[in-house]
C-alpha cells in the first residue's frame, strides 16, 4: 500500500513537471507523452535506418576499402540534407544536448547487439574533437553516443588514448578531396598501450566521405595487432 501512494505521488509530480515544462520531439517536434524522450514514437518508427545484410561487406564498409582495413561497419541511420531528422544531429552538436547522443546510442546497442555487431570488439574509441571545440561545445557529441552503446553493450569506453591535435576548419562546407586534405594529420596517438592488440570499434556522429574517421583510423592501425571496426549514429550517402 505505501509503494502504491509513492508510486501514485511520482506519477502525480511527474505529470505536472511534463506540464510546467513539455518536452518536444527533436525530429517532428510534436509535443512528447510522459513515457517518450527526446523523439516520438512515431519518429523512431519511420527512422530512415540503413539495413545491411552484411556488417563485413556493404557500401559503408566499401568506403574505406584500399584505404583503411576494417572488419565491420555500419551505421544507424541516412542522413539527408532537407530531412527533419537531421535534427537529431542538430540538437546533439549545436544545441546543447548531450543526452539526445546517449538516447541514440542506446537504440544503436539494442538493434545492433542481437545481430551480433559488437561480437569480439574489446573497447569504443570515439573520434576527438579539437580541446578548444569541446571547450565551447562542453562535451564530445561522439562519446557522449559512446555513453549510450557501452550501457547496453558493456564495452568500456576508451577517450584519452588518441587526441586531436589540430583545430581544423568544419567540414561542413568542404568536397571529397578537400575534406580529405583537411584532416591529414590531426589525430595523434596519446597512451598506444591502450589500444594495442584490441579490437577497436572507432565511433563517430555522422560520416559522409569518411575523411575524419580515415585519418583516425590511420593513426589507429599503426599500432601492431590492432583491428578497427566503423560505427556512426548517421551517414550521408554521397
Amino acid at each position: 500500500m505505501k509503494f502504491y501512494k509513492k508510486h501514485s505521488l511520482f506519477n502525480d509530480f511527474q505529470h505536472i513537471i511534463d506540464l510546467i515544462f513539455p518536452q518536444y520531439c527533436s525530429v517532428c517536434t510534436q509535443r512528447l507523452s510522459g513515457t517518450e524522450k527526446h523523439i516520438c514514437t512515431s519518429c523512431l518508427y519511420t527512422l530512415p535506418t540503413v539495413k545491411n545484410t552484411s556488417f563485413t561487406d556493404n557500401l559503408f564498409v566499401r568506403t574505406f576499402w584500399g584505404l583503411l582495413p576494417i572488419e565491420r561497419g555500419t551505421a544507424l541511420f541516412f542522413y539527408q540534407k532537407n530531412s527533419d531528422y537531421r535534427n537529431i544531429l542538430f540538437d546533439l552538436k549545436y544545441h546543447k544536448c548531450p543526452e539526445i547522443g546517449v538516447f541514440m546510442g542506446r537504440i544503436m546497442a539494442n538493434r545492433l547487439l542481437p545481430l551480433g555487431f559488437f561480437d569480439g570488439i574489446d573497447i569504443i574509441v570515439p573520434v576527438p574533437l579539437a580541446r578548444q571545440r569541446q571547450k565551447e561545445r562542453g562535451y564530445n557529441q561522439s562519446e557522449e553516443i559512446a555513453k549510450g552503446i557501452s550501457e547496453i553493450s558493456h564495452l568500456p569506453i576508451e577517450s584519452k588514448a588518441i587526441v586531436r591535435i589540430v583545430h581544423n576548419t568544419t567540414q561542413t562546407r568542404l568536397q571529397r578531396i578537400e575534406r580529405q586534405t583537411n584532416v591529414e594529420g590531426i589525430f595523434k596517438l596519446n597512451t598506444p598501450e591502450r589500444l594495442q592488440g584490441k579490437h577497436i570499434l572507432l565511433l563517430d556522429d555522422v560520416m559522409t566521405t569518411g575523411a575524419t574517421l580515415l585519418a583516425c583510423g590511420k593513426a589507429i592501425a599503426s599500432l601492431p595487432g590492432t583491428s578497427i571496426s566503423i560505427l556512426t549514429l548517421a551517414w550521408t550517402k554521397t
